[in-house]
């Protein structure tokens, strides 16, 4: 197992990739903590792993909020006596041009895709200083790299979040912790439903529209769970400040 013994972190851990990452990380050794904001949906993400014999707690947080940031390292470090691993994987889309883009839709899209980022790592670091090791992965998109149509605050917000893995990288390296980031393409989790409904697209026509790369396909929430294996692994030991893309061949067109 390439997790025994860590001690994961993972936020947007209820659903999509968040959830396919909780599952194969505690499947993998690790003892994990998950958040999200429907206590409900998190529940059910822990029973899932408690009956394969894993080891999960969840906590309710909104990653806007710096002390729900806060409870939610506390939480994982009195669970479990450290951590190790911070995936930061919570965000939210909504399709929008720059005219059509409300100041509410706009603030909430920074705010939980690159302020949450921010906070949950600037309370995870102290725990992974004081025992000068850690990973922290934060889930990007290939939308952060090249730009995408009517999507003007999440592009922002997750080149944003390339740049600070960046920065974290140079900064912490020395602390002896790795900061990468996953750069997925679209994927099959509950976002892409969602945008197809808010674009006004039929599901067959978006899907179409998603799949035109070179594997000609959208990816599954375990591939991207895979990926972000290897980055919390020693499998990517040599790797920091790294922008991973995970997107069937959708940015090399």
């Amino acid at each position: 197992m390439r997790l025994e013994n860590k001690v994961a972190l993972i936020t947007g851990g209820t659903s999509g990739i968040g959830e396919a990452t909780a599952i194969l990380f505690a499947r993998e050794g690790a003892n994990v903590t998950l958040t999200g904001r429907n206590q409900g949906h998190g529940e059910q993400v822990r029973a899932k792993i408690l009956s394969s014999g894993g080891k999960a707690v969840f906590v309710r947080c909104d990653v806007r909020k710096a002390e729900e940031c806060r409870r939610a390292v506390d939480k994982a470090v009195s669970s479990f006596g450290k951590l190790d691993i911070l995936f930061n994987n919570a965000g939210v889309f909504y399709p929008h041009t720059v005219v059509d883009c409300s100041e509410q839709e706009w603030d909430e899209q920074l705010d939980i895709n690159l302020k949450g980022t921010f906070l949950m790592s600037k309370y995870a670091l102290p725990a992974m200083i004081r025992r000068g090791s850690g990973v922290i992965i934060n889930n990007s998109s290939g939308w952060g790299i090249v730009g995408g149509d009517s999507a003007v605050a999440y592009c922002a917000s997750k080149g944003g979040v390339i740049l600070l893995t960046k920065a974290m990288a140079i900064d912490h390296g020395p602390q002896g912790i790795r900061v990468n980031a996953i750069c997925p393409g679209d994927v099959d989790t509950p976002m892409l439903p969602e945008d197809a409904k808010m674009r006004g697209m039929k599901w067959q026509d978006y899907l179409a529209g998603c799949a035109n790369r070179p594997l000609g396909r959208i990816g599954t929430a375990e591939e991207i769970a895979q990926a972000a294996l290897f980055l919390a692994s020693d499998d990517s030991s040599f790797m920091t400040g790294a922008a991973l893309v995970v997107d069937g061949g959708g940015t090399a067109d």
